[in-house]
């Protein structure tokens, strides 16, 4: 079974609970990752797109199989800009499987001392969407729209990974003018092993579009 996530506008202070958008709250033990590039030979390094993170006891009872850890967070990054209409953004993942620079899942196995991870521009503006709280439902395996566990909508990206599991999948949202090319859909995708043992930086990040 898969887990659909639904999202809401709120006032609630969201920190150490699970939320898209907004800021991440992260252990000392997980820095905020960063893509690396080289401009005029010299190297430089951008903070990376916080997506979400998923407080895992809040899908524990949906999670009737233990697939995912029932304690600690679940975070996702991955360079967004472009999907959120900056066209003119640098860093640009492409179609297919994203080269690892552009993603990262991370897992803390505990929500005590996290710190929040702001990103503001010269003027102290905050770079990221306002955070909203996210809800999760039972839902089948090959559905659309937000979701954890089961299999990527899309039969084409199941049919180039028939094993692994779509760790997350996001699709499409006006609200937040979040658009992958043409009605397409972005899964992370991991293997029931590293599943399993909790080996979430190897996953990877396909994008498909029809």
């Amino acid at each position: 079974m898969s887990i659909k996530l639904s999202f809401s506008n709120t006032r609630q202070d969201l920190t150490g609970q699970s939320k898209i958008w907004g800021c991440p709250d992260l252990p000392d033990t997980l820095p905020y990752p960063e893509i690396p590039y080289e401009e005029d030979g010299e190297k430089h390094a951008d903070p990376m797109s916080f997506i979400c993170q998923i407080r895992l006891e809040d899908i524990a009872d949906i999670d009737r199989d233990n697939i995912l850890p029932h304690q600690g967070m679940l975070y996702f990054f991955g360079e967004m800009d472009y999907f959120l209409g900056n066209f003119d953004a640098p860093n640009y993942p492409g179609m297919g499987e994203w080269p690892s620079q552009y993603f990262r899942v991370l897992y803390s196995p505990s929500c005590d001392n996290l710190n929040t991870h702001s990103i503001v521009d010269a003027d102290g503006e905050l770079l990221c969407r306002p955070a909203e709280s996210i809800s999760f439902y039972p839902c089948n395996d090959g559905e659309d729209d937000f979701k954890l566990l089961g299999r990527p909508f899309f039969s084409e990206v199941e049919e180039l990974y028939p094993y692994m599991v779509s760790l997350f999948q996001m699709d499409c949202n006006d609200n937040w003018n979040l658009m992958f090319h043409d009605s397409g859909m972005l899964n992370f995708l991991i293997s029931p092993d590293d599943l399993k043992n909790q080996n979430f930086n190897n996953a990877i990040c396909y994008l498909h579009s029809f």
